[in-house]
């Protein structure tokens, strides 16, 4: 999933984050080389001066996470009832619209203008109703992100940091030029490691698809879509899949 509302959680979260761990004094180099340490990330990068850098997309990584996955899909089923009570509601707006293109011209005017008043009166309940959802399904996502980033933070992406000699992890959620990285190896890239010893400290099993296959590594769950009205010609939204 990446959507506007995630990365505008990313960066609040990222940097809520990292200004947490600044203050507790989290910067101290952690011991390497101790038993349990995580692998040593592949080909990093170093600069001149030795300096080691790496990168990581942490949206792609929490959404990748066990935990991400059955979260999201477990929020998925939970708005389906309502997602399935608008698409309704849509549907007979739709049926509305159509019979007044249709029958318009041959209604007297009283009818045509009580249909007309049921379809703007419909419409505007149909426009709430989906504003409501879309913002209460937005919402809960944000908290899920920001409860397993805030997990994922200084316990796993620092600490693996410290403990493989990274001076500095740069975030690619963002394509550049939102993002300061315009290009990287593969090789530099964290997101895999983190996500597997998130996986293994958190114990969370890989959620299973249809058939007892496993899921994507990296699925990307959509944010929850309200269906819009639609209006007789043109017609410019559409209702929910």
């Amino acid at each position: 999933m990446t959507s506007k509302f995630l990365r505008s959680v990313l960066a609040i979260a990222v940097f809520s984050m990292i200004s947490a761990w600044a203050q507790t004094g989290g910067a101290a180099a952690a011991p390497t080389g101790a038993a349990g340490s995580p692998a040593t990330a592949s080909s990093p990068v170093p600069t001149s001066s030795g300096t080691k850098l790496g990168t990581i997309n942490i949206e792609q990584a929490v959404l990748a996470t066990n935990e991400g996955q059955r979260d999201f899909e477990a929020l998925s089923k939970k708005l389906e009832p309502k997602r399935n009570e608008l698409k309704g509601q849509s549907d007979e707006l739709e049926g509305l619209q159509k019979q007044l293109q249709t029958q318009g011209d041959k209604l007297n005017e009283d009818a045509r203008a009580a249909l007309v008043k049921q379809i703007e009166t419909k419409k505007k309940a149909l426009d709430r109703a989906a504003q409501d959802f879309q913002e209460d399904g937005q919402n809960q996502q944000r908290e899920m992100f920001q409860r397993i980033l805030q997990k994922m933070g200084q316990p796993v992406i620092i600490k693996y940091a410290q403990d493989n000699g990274f001076s500095m992890i740069v975030d690619t959620s963002n394509p550049w030029p939102q993002s300061p990285v315009l290009w990287a190896t593969e090789g530099v890239d964290i997101t895999k490691a983190v996500v597997d010893i998130y996986n293994a400290q958190s114990g969370v099993p890989a959620p299973a698809a249809a058939g007892g296959a496993a899921k994507p590594a990296t699925p990307k769950p959509a944010a929850p879509k309200p269906p819009a009205p639609k209006p007789a010609a043109p017609k410019t939204n559409e209702p929910p899949k």
